[in-house]
């Protein structure tokens, strides 16, 4: 399995297992085929949104797909060895995402550390769960449903993830903390 290609190549594996063509694992997911095909072969790094797609399609909890190998608890992650999943290839490249519970295989959140940058996009984006952030620099929108509100620092949001929502920096780049939690 390539290291450069973790998560295609989980998503690809736990898909046919399934025995699911990627026209199926779309229909289940509410993705594009084309979608699930630039996921499996790399081309893109899902957002956490899609990925908690992927994962109830495929029947999984979200860190299976971001998961190296198990750790005994609790799980310290130092801030000086965060390290950023495969952003790079983001499908908006506005998220940085850096795993805080990677090793915890029985976890039912996924706690992160996100930078964002300035999106002019600014599209929504909905999945079973929820999510609860905490802004700790720079200034983010959080748009729920048809409501928005902007978030200093020190300022946190938690909100039923179901309803289309969108978090996003303003006048700069931000940095947030985020716990999902989706059911299993």
């Amino acid at each position: 399995m390539s290291e450069e290609n973790k998560l295609g190549n989980r998503v690809k594996k736990y898909r046919e297992n399934l025995e699911l063509t990627r026209e199926q694992l779309a229909l289940n997911s509410g993705l594009e085929t084309s979608y699930i095909v630039d996921v499996e072969e790399g081309r893109v790094y899902p957002p956490v949104g899609t990925i908690v797609k992927l994962s109830r399609a495929l029947g999984q909890r979200v860190g299976t797909f971001m998961d190296d190998q198990f750790q005994p608890d609790p799980i310290v992650v130092r801030s000086a060895d965060r390290m950023e999943e495969n952003s790079a290839k983001a499908a908006d490249g506005h998220y940085h995402y850096f795993p805080l519970g990677k090793g915890k295989t029985d976890r039912h959140m996924e706690p992160m550390f996100i930078r964002i940058t300035p999106d002019d996009i600014q599209k929504t984006s909905s999945h079973e769960g929820e999510e609860f952030i905490v802004v700790v620099s720079g200034k983010i929108i959080v748009k729920y449903g048809k409501e928005e509100r902007i978030l200093d620092v020190g300022d946190s949001a938690y909100f039923n993830a179901v309803v289309p929502h969108y978090v996003g920096a303003i006048d700069g780049p931000a940095e947030i903390y985020a716990v999902i939690y989706t059911p299993m």
